[in-house]
C-alpha cells in the first residue's frame, strides 16, 4: 500500500512534465508557422503553386459564378497544402474537399422513394425544431462564450475545440489569410500591369487609319 502512494506522485509528476514538454513545442511549433507565413520565399512559393491551381481551373472553363467559387476553393487549398497539414484548419480544408465528393458519389448511387421523402420531411422538422432550441441555448450563454463559439466557427476545423486550441489555430490562419492577401494583391498587380502594356503595344503597332 505504501510502495503504490510513493510511486503515483512520481507518475504524475511524469506525465505532467510530458504534458508541458508537448505544450512548449507546439506553441514553439505555432510561433515558426506565424514567422513562416511573414517571410517572402513562403510568399513566393505559395504564388507560384496559386498560379499553377489558377491555370488550372481556367482550363476548365465553368461559368462565371462556379469560376469565382473554384478560384476561392483553389487558393484555400493551396493555402492548407503550404501548411503542410501542420495545422487543425489545413487539415480540415484539404478533408472537406474530400468529404464533398464523397457525398457528390453517394447522392447519384442513392435511390429517391415516397416513403424516404416522408421520412426526410418529417426529419426535416425534426431537425428545425432541434434548431431553434440550439438557438436559445446559443442565446443564454455568456458573451464571451458566443464569442468563442463564434470564432471557432469562423476557422476551419475548430467547431467543438476548447477556447485555447481555437486562439492559437485562429493566430495562426490570420497570418496565413494575411499572406495569401499579399500574394493575390502582387499577382492582380502584375497581371494590370501586364494587361496594360500589351494593350499599349498593340495600340501602337497598329496601322493608321485613313
Amino acid at each position: 500500500m505504501s510502495s503504490t502512494l510513493i510511486s503515483n506522485p512520481v507518475t504524475n509528476s511524469d506525465r505532467s512534465k510530458r504534458k508541458k514538454k508537448k505544450k512548449a513545442s507546439q506553441s514553439k511549433e505555432s510561433k515558426q508557422n506565424q514567422t513562416q507565413w511573414k517571410s517572402e520565399t513562403q510568399q513566393q512559393i505559395y504564388s507560384s503553386k496559386l498560379i499553377q491551381a489558377l491555370n488550372h481551373v481556367n482550363g476548365a472553363s465553368p461559368s462565371a459564378p462556379r469560376r469565382g467559387r473554384a478560384v476561392r476553393e483553389a487558393a484555400d487549398r493551396v493555402l492548407a497544402v503550404a501548411a503542410k497539414g501542420r495545422t487543425r484548419w489545413s487539415r480540415a480544408i484539404l478533408t472537406h474537399r474530400l468529404k464533398l465528393k464523397f457525398r457528390k458519389h453517394k447522392k447519384v448511387n442513392r435511390v429517391s422513394a415516397p416513403s424516404a421523402a416522408a421520412a426526410a420531411t418529417g426529419s426535416g422538422r425534426s431537425k428545425k425544431a432541434g434548431f431553434s432550441v440550439l438557438r436559445l441555448k446559443a442565446k443564454s450563454l455568456p458573451a464571451v462564450q458566443r464569442k468563442v463559439r463564434v470564432l471557432g466557427r469562423l476557422v476551419p476545423g475548430c467547431r467543438k475545440q476548447p477556447f485555447p486550441v481555437i486562439l492559437e489555430e485562429a493566430t495562426d490562419y490570420i497570418a496565413a489569410l494575411e499572406m495569401q492577401v499579399r500574394a493575390m494583391t502582387a499577382l492582380a498587380e502584375l497581371l494590370s500591369v501586364g494587361g496594360g502594356s500589351s494593350s499599349s503595344s498593340s495600340a501602337a503597332t497598329a496601322p493608321p487609319t485613313t
